[in-house]
């Protein structure tokens, strides 16, 4: 017998939107998402609309585990690798627990713009992550939209977050 997960310290699910544009082609998805946090343990499920699986993502210190929508399983240390692998373009998985709380995570370099008190900006991994709306009373992130730019080699990627239920 196992035990059981325990319950997650924090959850948000809401919808998204993400779309990767190179030279010669244009990517979009869009769908539902569930992020679980427990600890340095994160569980991110995306699904399309209707509910199908689109990837299932499992990140614990180094270690990662990736499902797709075809079941195939990718393992390894870097989870933002191995989405790469998956989906074929970068999704914003290494700092998602901060992020979503509107801070930087605080074991990697980044830089802040700050409207009034709160953080409206944070660059960090190659990301530029605003957060255009804020939930009241907690004022934690409701609307967050996340930019990487186009290299050579990689698309550039935009992905929309709207948090339905952040549940802190």
């Amino acid at each position: 017998a196992s035990t059981p997960p325990s319950a997650p310290e924090r959850s948000y699910a809401g919808r998204f939107s993400a779309m990767a544009v190179s030279a010669d082609r244009r990517d979009s998805v869009s769908g539902r998402f569930l992020i679980e946090i427990r600890g340095q343990q994160q569980l991110i499920e995306l699904a399309t609309p209707v509910g199908t699986t689109l990837a299932r993502i499992e990140i614990e210190p180094g270690r990662a585990k990736v499902t797709d929508g075809k079941l195939l399983g990718f393992s390894g240390p870097n989870a933002d690798e191995l989405v790469e692998q998956a989906l074929g373009w970068r999704l914003p998985v290494a700092g998602l627990s901060h992020w979503l709380d509107g801070r930087p995570d605080p074991a990697r370099d980044a830089s802040v713009s700050r409207d009034g008190e709160n953080i409206s900006e944070i660059r960090q991994d190659g990301w530029i992550i605003r957060i255009t709306e804020v939930s009241s009373p907690g004022q934690k992130p409701r609307r967050l939209q996340f930019d990487r730019a186009a290299t050579a080699v990689e698309p550039g990627v935009s992905v929309r977050l709207l948090i339905d239920s952040p549940d802190q």
